[in-house]
């Protein structure tokens, strides 16, 4: 089988291509660049790099033509410039469906937020709300993954908290009660994206997808720490201490620690979908437990953020 993925070269899109290509199945990575962190997924067997952004919809459609399926993971956590969450989000997966009827395309998955809604005063939650919506009525066959937060090798859960506990000795939770959140294993994800278009799973469904284990996001970050050989002090700050210092970073950073939707997210926890949702099969349940193996798997290399991290330094 061919399938496009949107946003082919990063995380969530690179782990999606290896495991579709390790059982045979051509892939077509759609981005806008590749992710200069790991280029070895071009040289995956039967891969295909096409680059574009969602912007037009004949060459979205140039690059689903032959696919069977499409999955969108492309999505964005701060808007820079013409990056918006509007033209991102809701303007692109307009333009994503549209392109995919041209194509005939077979099936449409997109990788959502578990708690992504309507009306809620979040930019991100509102676009990707409107992305779900947009592909529930575009009449094609579809699957929507309500995801929680998502780590592997290459994520940006893995990747800031292992430079952040290299850097500083204390981590703040967000909001003066620690939030609970599910850790997700990214390779418990794409089976679930392979299960819907290689298997025919979950048509016409929306789905959370969260991990196994449920804990405070301050135990996952002494677990981090722990993999690193750090104690970091948890010590609670309120959510406007977060949201300002997500102000400054996305400022200051080419790729800042937390963004101000990030704040939004761990605010509110991260351990069911709302507004709710069908629950995965049991056959298809994640099981990958967020352990002292699988955390160093996915570590990058250690260090702490220095000037390399830093905008202006870029």
């Amino acid at each position: 089988m061919r399938i496009a993925i949107i946003g082919g070269t990063g995380f969530v899109g690179r782990h999606l291509a290896r495991l579709l290509a390790a059982k045979g199945h051509e892939v077509v990575l759609i981005a806008r660049g590749v992710d200069q962190r790991d280029r070895s997924v071009l040289d995956l067997p039967n891969a295909y790099f096409f680059p574009s952004d969602l912007s037009s919809v004949d060459e979205l459609a140039r690059a689903f033509s032959g696919c069977g399926g499409v999955a969108h993971c492309a999505g964005i956590n701060r808007e820079i410039g013409e990056q918006t969450y509007e033209r991102v989000h809701v303007q692109g997966t307009r333009n994503v469906v549209e392109a995919g009827r041209i194509a005939g395309v077979g099936k449409v998955a997109l990788l959502s937020f578990l708690r992504a809604r309507a009306n809620c005063g979040s930019g991100y939650h509102e676009s990707k709300w409107a992305a779900e919506e947009i592909v529930r009525g575009s009449g094609l066959d579809y699957t929507i993954l309500k995801a929680g937060v998502i780590y592997g090798r290459g994520d940006h859960m893995l990747d800031h908290l292992g430079h952040a506990l290299s850097t500083f000795p204390v981590f703040a939770t967000v909001g003066l009660l620690d939030r609970p959140v599910r850790p997700l294993a990214v390779e418990d994800l794409v089976k679930v994206l392979q299960a819907a278009f290689i298997d025919g799973r979950l048509s016409r469904e929306t789905v959370a997808v969260l991990g196994p284990e449920e804990m405070l996001l301050g135990e996952a970050a002494r677990r981090v720490g722990k993999a690193i050989g750090r104690r970091p002090a948890i010590v609670p700050a309120p959510v406007w201490f977060h949201y300002a210092l997500a102000l400054l970073l996305e400022m200051a950073m080419r790729i800042p620690l937390v963004s101000r939707a990030q704040v939004r997210i761990l605010s509110e926890g991260i351990v069911e979908p709302f507004p709710p949702c069908a629950a995965l099969p049991a056959d298809l349940l994640p099981v990958t437990r967020f352990s002292d193996e699988q955390i160093r798997a996915g570590l990058p290399e250690a260090g702490a953020f220095g000037f390399k991290d830093l905008r202006c330094c870029a």
